[in-house]
């Protein structure tokens, strides 16, 4: 028996587990082989409506459901009807392992997957004793395993990531509209989240073509799908009715919450907020999502900074899991909550920031970045970097990604900002944006891009600049392995993690993890950079970081990272 509302699902292979109570067993015989494969290898959720369909449950209560579950087991008379019992559906061995191979994929052939799908298809030859004795037998191996323990590690770091003991007691202000500003790609997706959501949403642009452009942008992804069957035609006009454009800045004074997504630039902010602040109601929040600015001097240009908090989303912001809810020097609990709440309600991973340059991810990605830099001056090359990155987890390694956002990001901020001149500072990457290399948008970065589709290729001319650099600095090249890329690369997000810690930034150690993991393409079943730096122990890392500061040169500054492991979380 189910209330409306309820999800059902196997969810322990996510955890780096397969189910111990005959899950593998038992849900093949009801949905068959395929399709169990499908939900036990993804943790897939299924509303009741769906789960009355396939099986998973005999009715859905109408009104109370312990008085439904009882008049239907009068109507059984005592007469059981024992899973054991049932023959597993018959299925085409193509259609099994189109399933087998769509989970390896999206599984990265992790244990539990490749566990859950040998005690699932097992059903077709093993009698249903046995197959409970073999799931048991592999539940409790995997249940030991160090992947299981980095999984439950990042799934309680992900659920306490809302819970902050400085904001016990607020209580969030209440939002119905959400009003975004900037109909570009990320005011859309934005937008996207927060119709999702349930929210009524006002899309706000200065520009008649840029508003245009973001609706039909928003209509083209709930096109799209309808289109992959994701869903229905008038699930998707429900979502639509929800969205209103327009011109008039007035309109901003019905809004609950003011969420800025315009260029990243300080001045241009500021005007915006300017113009927020003279139209927007008392009580509502006003949210910018500025990356790495100063959300002080943002909020400076309001009569209202209490008001003001920071909801950095990723791109693409209807995809990605991870916002970080930026606090300001006056920025009031209840917004603070408020920007908790709504990250909950846009199924997203929230995390607490103070707020500094980079915030929590910004920061730690740079201090990753700038690492692999120093190793491809001291003698890898990019790819080499990337691929031992990749293979260690990564969805993607870091001069990849740089291509992918755009080279010419990071070369404005490195322009503005204030550099120390004692540090080490390479070069490589403003000699590819003075080349004209911005990465893929212009078919060439660190790697070449041909036309036609086709993925990254290693470009001798990148090989050329890079060698160039080095002897330019006088630098005489070594060989790099891959433990010592990866080892670095880790190091360096650790350390910077302390630091982060230790200036407040980051209030807890796992929030570093949720903020990785959700947002930087960190693998999940290695638990994050802060679990894996607790099972190398305080003082060989202490050994770790001497020899990172040597290999880092001048102006390198080492954490606290007694201060990280001891934290308690």
């Amino acid at each position: 028996m189910a209330a409306p509302g309820t999800v059902v699902g196997l969810p322990e292979v996510t955890l780096g587990i397969i189910p111990g109570a005959g899950g593998t067993q038992r849900l093949p015989r009801i949905v068959g082989i395929p399709r169990a494969i499908r939900m036990i290898c993804s943790g897939e959720r299924v509303p009741a409506a769906a789960a009355l369909e396939a099986g998973l449950v005999d009715q859905i209560a109408s009104s109370d459901l312990r008085a439904t579950a009882v008049a239907h087991a009068r109507q059984l008379r005592g007469e059981k009807r024992l899973m054991r019992e049932r023959d597993v559906p018959s299925t085409q061995s193509a259609e099994v392992g189109e399933a087998t191979t769509a989970a390896l994929k999206a599984g990265k052939r992790r244990p539990a997957v490749l566990a859950a799908i040998d005690a699932i298809t097992a059903t077709a030859h093993v009698g249903f004793d046995d197959g409970l004795a073999d799931e048991r037998a592999v539940f409790q191996r995997l249940r030991v395993s160090r992947e299981a323990f980095a999984l439950r590690h990042q799934f309680f770091a992900e659920r306490d990531s809302a819970k902050h003991p400085s904001l016990d007691g607020a209580v969030p202000r209440a939002v119905e509209l959400v009003a975004v500003i900037g109909a570009g790609t990320m005011g859309s997706g934005i937008a996207i989240s927060a119709l999702d959501a349930g929210y009524r949403v006002l899309l706000l642009e200065q520009d008649a073509a840029a508003l245009e452009r973001g609706a039909a942008r928003i209509h083209a992804h709930y096109a799209g799908r309808v289109q992959m069957g994701k869903l229905n035609a008038s699930g998707a006009a429900v979502l639509e009715a929800r969205l209103q454009t327009s011109l008039d800045w007035a309109e901003l004074a019905s809004a609950d919450l003011v969420i800025e997504a315009v260029f990243e630039d300080l001045g241009v902010k500021q005007q915006v907020f300017r113009r927020i602040d003279a139209v927007a109601r008392p009580g509502a929040v006003l949210a910018s999502n500025t990356s790495y600015l100063d959300l002080d001097a943002i909020a400076a240009a309001t009569s209202r900074p209490q008001d003001v908090i920071g909801l950095h989303f990723f791109s693409p912001a209807h995809v990605m899991k991870l916002m970080e809810v930026v606090r300001g020097q006056a920025s009031a609990p209840d917004a603070l909550v408020t920007g908790l709440a709504l990250g909950k309600r846009l199924k997203k991973r929230p995390v607490l920031t103070g707020n500094a340059f980079g915030f929590i991810g910004n920061r730690l990605y740079a201090a990753y970045r700038r690492q692999c830099e120093f190793m491809v001056e001291e003698g890898a090359w990019p790819e080499q970097v990337d691929a031992a990155l990749q293979a260690f987890g990564f969805a993607m390694g870091p001069f990849a990604v740089a291509d992918l956002s755009g080279l010419d990001i990071a070369w404005r901020m490195r322009q503005a900002a204030t550099r120390d001149p004692r540090a080490r500072y390479v070069h490589i990457p403003d000699r590819l944006c003075e080349a004209g290399r911005l990465g893929r948008k212009t078919g060439a970065g660190y790697y070449r891009y041909p036309e036609g589709g086709k993925g990254p290729q290693v470009d001798e001319a990148v090989h050329q600049l890079i060698a160039q650099a080095r002897a330019d600095k006088g630098l005489q090249p070594r060989e790099l392995g891959d433990d010592e890329i990866v080892r670095r690369a880790l190091l360096a997000i650790v350390n910077e993690a302390a630091l982060l810690l230790a200036e407040g930034v980051a209030e807890r150690a796992t929030d570093v993890d949720v903020v990785l993991v959700n947002g930087y393409g960190f693998p999940r079943w290695e638990g994050g950079p802060v679990f894996w730096a607790h099972e190398r122990g305080v003082d060989a890392l202490q050994d770790d970081l001497r020899w990172l500061a040597g290999l880092s040169g001048p102006g390198f500054v080492a954490g606290d990272l007694r201060h990280l492991l001891t934290t308690e979380n």
